[in-house]
């Protein structure tokens, strides 16, 4: 039997964070997580607790059960060129699903992976552009990649601790949640006392795009 991949929803629009915010891409969400169930109930108990999406489920737009060739299809619909998409894999945590088989499909149509993880699980081959966002009170296992962007603050996570993993670029981004006022203003006062880091705003988010 074919393998089959749970997605939450797929969808065209431009990147609104890190190293290729503005850069338009598919988005494939994943649905599931190593880190939290997604349910709110569970939220408490979570070893992720500030998570800000909906992974659960199959319900989302374009969502569903898909083949490898199933999904790369309905990717390739959603692009405005015949081939060479560029695809942000995301989650939840897409490294639980993202493996070689449908990566191996998707490189037949010259399509640019990337992808969106916890770090906490080795990858498949063949991905293009790693961008990790650690957790507090996880084991990275993902230590070299190109973006390393840290949700900030976190209790339990210096970002300092993570300057020497073998990433190209190192964001801070403000943690969205009630004192997300107070947070960017720390994240921005973090980057000016430590340059190597840059700072990730979610521009998504001010300018109303998903």
């Amino acid at each position: 039997m074919a393998k089959s991949y749970a997605i939450k929803e797929i969808y065209y629009t431009l990147q609104g964070e890190g190293f290729h915010s503005g850069r338009p891409a598919i988005f494939c969400r994943f649905s599931g997580c190593n880190l939290w169930s997604g349910r709110e109930e569970d939220r408490a108990t979570a070893i992720c607790q500030f998570c800000d999406t909906d992974f659960w489920g199959t319900d989302g737009e374009n969502g569903g059960k898909y083949s490898a060739e199933s999904l790369t299809e309905k990717i390739l619909s959603l692009w405005p060129q015949e081939d060479a998409p560029f695809i942000v894999f995301t989650g939840g945590e897409p490294a639980l699903q993202l493996d070689t088989e449908l990566i191996k499909v998707l490189k037949k149509c010259k399509s640019e992976i990337a992808i969106e993880t916890n770090g906490t699980l080795e990858l498949s081959e063949g991905i293009d552009w790693i961008c990790i966002s650690p957790k507090a009170n996880t084991e990275i296992v993902v230590k070299s990649g190109h973006e390393l962007k840290i949700v900030f603050p976190q209790d339990g996570i210096d970002p300092l601790d993570f300057k020497e993993m073998d990433y190209q670029h190192l964001y801070i981004q403000p943690m969205d949640n009630a004192f997300q006022k107070d947070n960017t203003i720390m994240a921005i006062d973090f980057c000016k006392a430590n340059p190597q880091f840059k700072l990730s705003v979610q521009s998504h988010k001010y300018i109303n795009i998903p």
